[in-house]
């Protein structure tokens, strides 16, 4: 078993992988980026804490990419 596949947990993304995003992205992929597990990154999101942008479209959350990225320090 691959070390990123243990426990179903899913690896941190590459600098390629981050600056190939879109303009917005679901919290999943936020929190994957940020390191963070679902539950702590929908409390955040919840709470109005998340430490970048959200965007909260009906029952979805979306991710600023601009702000992942400057939060990360790959900001162009």
């Amino acid at each position: 078993m691959r070390e990123d596949e243990e426990a179903g947990r899913a690896k941190g993304m590459s600098r390629e992988e981050l600056l190939g995003l879109p303009v917005a992205v679901d919290l999943e992929t936020g929190n994957r980026a940020l390191g963070l597990g679902r539950s702590k990154g929908y409390e955040l999101a919840k709470r109005g804490q998340y430490p970048c942008k959200v965007l909260r479209l009906g029952n979805a959350y979306r991710v600023v990419t601009t702000d992942l990225l400057a939060l990360l320090g790959l900001a162009a």
